[in-house]
């Protein structure tokens, strides 16, 4: 009976493999489990991300939604006369539940400027982006035109179609052959502080 023969390949060889750092995304990476429904999302985010530069702290996406019931008052509040306070505790409300239809698609990001603020959304609101959501015409979208960062509104008719503004300040974006558009996501709500 002959001796089997060592295994010439297979296994760790010095030297081999991708550098730390040199993919696509600069730094090293990390192999990570997740749920497949949010495969695609993360691949866009990925390419997207790629795509331009955009501040690490731009963008946070909403792993598993934490809960944190509040309590919700039974009684309206009237925003006209005043009422007689009412103090009936009707339960507990936890906004993700209200906010966040779509937690494996679903992220935030930080408003900058005012071309939007004829649609109520205003600098330094955060937004609640859902990538599941269908972009429409008249859809409010996070979108990346040349490589840059934006909110607007979608308008579609027929072949053309625009980026506009919500303040006359603004003019809206036609996207002309060769431009590169990709949508992150539609707005879903906006988060504002006072």
């Amino acid at each position: 009976m002959s001796t089997p023969k060592p295994k010439s390949r297979g296994g760790a060889r010095p030297g081999a493999g991708r550098k730390p750092g040199s993919g696509p995304h600069g730094e090293p990476t990390q192999p990570i489990r997740l749920p497949v429904s949010a495969v695609p999302s993360v691949r866009a985010w990925l390419a997207a991300r790629s795509a331009t530069v955009v501040p690490p702290d731009a963008l946070t996406f909403t792993t598993a939604p934490s809960v944190l019931p509040l309590s919700l008052y039974g009684s309206r509040i009237a925003a006209g006369f005043p009422s007689p306070a009412d103090d009936d505790l009707e339960g507990t409300l936890d906004l993700n539940e209200h906010l966040v239809q779509h937690p494996a698609a679903t992220f935030f990001v930080r408003v900058q400027g005012d071309s939007m603020t004829g649609a109520g959304i205003h600098d330094g609101d955060l937004l609640v982006v859902d990538r599941a959501l269908e972009a429409k015409s008249g859809s409010i979208v996070v979108a990346v035109v040349d490589g840059e960062l934006t909110v607007k509104r979608l308008k579609v008719a027929g072949e053309r179609v625009w980026l506009m503004a919500e303040n006359p300040a603004f003019a809206p974006l036609e996207l002309r052959d060769g431009q590169a558009l990709h949508l992150w996501g539609v707005v879903a709500h906006a988060v504002r502080s006072f």
